[in-house]
């Protein structure tokens, strides 16, 4: 079976902060309940949803047992896996990530974020 989902693991514009970036499947409406069964071995747990509708964007912070992560999701189809002050935890969920059946990481070059 193909991936459902392609995503980059790579710093955020103009930053040393990385995140994983979901841009092949996230307009799925499945892609939340997928992401959250895929780490599951963390024990996710919604902790807050902020509908930003003027951005048409949904905002939900997770807890875990690797610390807390927010996944922000638009209307255009993108995703993006955020852990502020929690990098080594974001690390954790890629190499989770790695290893899933729905999910394919494609390589990117750091370079060009900066």
């Amino acid at each position: 079976m193909d991936s459902l989902y392609q995503y980059h693991f790579r710093p955020g514009y103009y930053s040393q902060e990385l995140l994983i970036d979901v841009f092949g499947g996230a307009e799925n409406e499945t892609f939340v309940s997928d992401f959250i069964s895929a780490i599951a071995e963390i024990n996710p747990e919604m902790i807050d949803i902020l509908d930003l509708w003027m951005n048409d964007e949904l905002l939900m912070t997770y807890d875990s047992t690797i610390g807390k992560f927010t996944i922000s999701k638009d209307i255009w189809g993108f995703a993006f896996i955020m852990a502020e002050n929690n990098q080594e935890g974001l690390i954790h969920i890629n190499s989770i990530l790695e290893k899933a059946e729905l999910f394919e990481k494609v390589e990117v070059d750091f370079e060009n974020y900066k």
